[in-house]
């Protein structure tokens, strides 16, 4: 047997100023062909996930193309149409394959085009004979819609949030996929949805209330009623029609089942609406305990995150902290930020070197305006790392020309691209010892607590400006399916 295996991810945040590009996805990654077969390294994400279950089944490998690009603006329709149709492409050319694997976001929207993933499903599908199963694996971040429920397509998302079972996804979606080649499986669709949004914050699988969620869905699936439930509290940064929490379902072979527990699990999530309230500190407020308490503090900056579509280059942390002081404190405190022309003037001037700098809004100049500071140059560095905490272990993190900075008792890690911050090695690739500070502030709103969680005496979560805002209620959305919980007051309606 043979099965073709491809990769097109991005989520987009619609807030965002900036748009994303074909160059965009390439300064992250564009594997072909046989890079997608090896170019993974030892990474824990879905396609090495895939590959590892088609070879222990004796099955070839069809290598596609494998494209991810940060968290961003709108794809844009010159690089989504040009990867679309090289993956396509691909699939035409490799002759007759037995099935197709693909790993997708599943909040991916085009400048002209709100369901990208849709879009993505339906052109495969289109060069496919009917017979041909296609197995999809999703972020749990997803937008689904129906239209992505095509025939003979199954999909399946991430359990956990924060995102430690990627690797783990990409087997399932495989050896399903394996089982339905060998006629053991029969595998059919369904989604409920409800217009809510919940605060990323707060929907962690780990905690109350969607914690009980998750506990009824593997239930179901440990009792033989279905096959797999996946929820979806989505991407709340997206402005688009249907925006919603969605449970996506996969029975073998009974819609009607599938169906049945696609409700009832949305309804577990609708009736819960009211405990998805966000936990939010004001920013002033963790600086002052972050410095005033023993051990460190560990504080998310949820308005400036990467991984939810931001450019990370907000500076209303570096303000505050200088505000309060926190440069003349006695003790450290770390943070980042990407400003590529920061980042180069800096490693112009070299190791140990003054230098003054105008950081910030270098990606969202409209959103405010740069900080001024005199800084000694700590490190220059390639932006190259591995991850090694639990999320997306192996994997090779490039953010570009990087320099730490020190500015008083502040050390800064500045960057050229925006990257996930859910690593410990965001700083201490950079020459910063974690058991050094007082504060360290992460742009992340949840994913972060996986691997910093255990260097913190606490954490807390920052009330801070910028496009992935924590606090649901105050996001402007004027292309959503009204009415849309929070945002509107809906007790007893759907």
């Amino acid at each position: 047997m043979r099965v073709a295996v491809g990769s097109l991810m991005q989520e987009t945040n619609t807030l965002v100023p900036f748009k994303t590009t074909l160059d965009t996805f390439r300064s992250y990654y564009l594997r072909r062909g046989q890079e997608v077969l090896d170019g993974y390294g030892a990474a824990r994400v879905e396609v090495p996930a895939m590959l590892s279950v088609l070879r222990a089944a004796a099955i070839e490998p069809v290598p596609l193309i494998a494209a991810h690009a940060m968290a961003g603006g709108y794809v844009t329709r010159e690089a989504f149409g040009t990867l679309v149709d090289e993956l396509v492409e691909r699939l035409k050319q490799a002759g007759p394959v037995d099935g197709v694997l693909l790993a997708l976001h599943g909040a991916m929207a085009v400048e002209d085009e709100p369901d990208g993933e849709a879009e993505i499903i339906e052109r495969v599908r289109a060069v496919l004979p009917r017979s041909v199963p296609v197995g999809v694996s999703l972020d749990l971040h997803g937008h689904i819609t129906k239209r992505m429920l095509q025939p003979n397509t199954f999909l399946i998302g991430y359990r956990e949030y924060p995102h430690i079972d990627m690797f783990e996804t990409g087997e399932r979606v495989a050896r399903l996929l394996v089982k339905t080649l060998q006629g053991k499986r029969r595998p059919v669709m369904a989604v409920a949805k409800r217009h809510m949004i919940v605060s990323p914050v707060r929907a962690r699988t780990g905690i109350e209330p969607l914690s009980r969620i998750v506990a009824e869905a593997r239930r179901m699936e440990a009792a033989g009623e279905i096959l797999h439930a996946s929820l979806f509290p989505v991407q709340p940064w997206l402005d688009v029609p249907d925006l919603g929490f969605a449970a996506l379902v996969c029975a073998d072979g009974d819609r009607a089942a599938a169906e049945t527990a696609a409700e009832k699990l949305a309804d577990m999530a609708w009736q819960a609406r009211d405990e998805f309230e966000p936990d939010l500190v004001a920013l002033e407020d963790a600086i002052r305990i972050g410095l005033s308490s023993e051990g460190a503090t560990v504080v998310g900056d949820v308005g400036d995150s990467p991984s939810g579509g931001s450019g990370a280059d907000n500076v209303a942390v570096l303000r505050a902290l200088l505000a309060a002081g926190a440069d003349k404190a006695g003790r450290l405190s770390y943070l980042t930020l990407c400003d590529p022309a920061a980042a180069q003037k800096a490693a112009s001037a070299g190791v140990g070197a003054r230098v003054a700098l105008d950081l910030g809004h270098a990606m969202s100049p409209a959103d405010g305006k740069p900080v001024r500071v005199d800084a000694l140059v700590k490190l220059i560095g390639d932006g190259l790392y591995t991850m090694h905490d639990a999320g997306a272990q192996g994997s090779e993190t490039a953010q570009g020309l990087t320099v730490t900075l020190a500015v008083g008792d502040l050390r800064l890690v500045v960057r050229s691209l925006p990257s996930f911050e859910w690593d410990t090695g965001l700083f201490t690739a950079f020459g910063l010892d974690l058991r050094h500070a007082a504060l360290v502030f992460v742009k992340s709103p949840s994913h972060f607590r996986t691997a910093f969680t255990p260097h913190a005496k606490r954490v807390l979560i920052a009330d801070t400006p910028g496009p992935t805002c924590g606090n649901m209620r105050k996001l402007t959305l004027t292309r959503v399916t009204r009415p849309l919980f929070p945002l509107d007051d809906l007790r007893n309606d759907r």
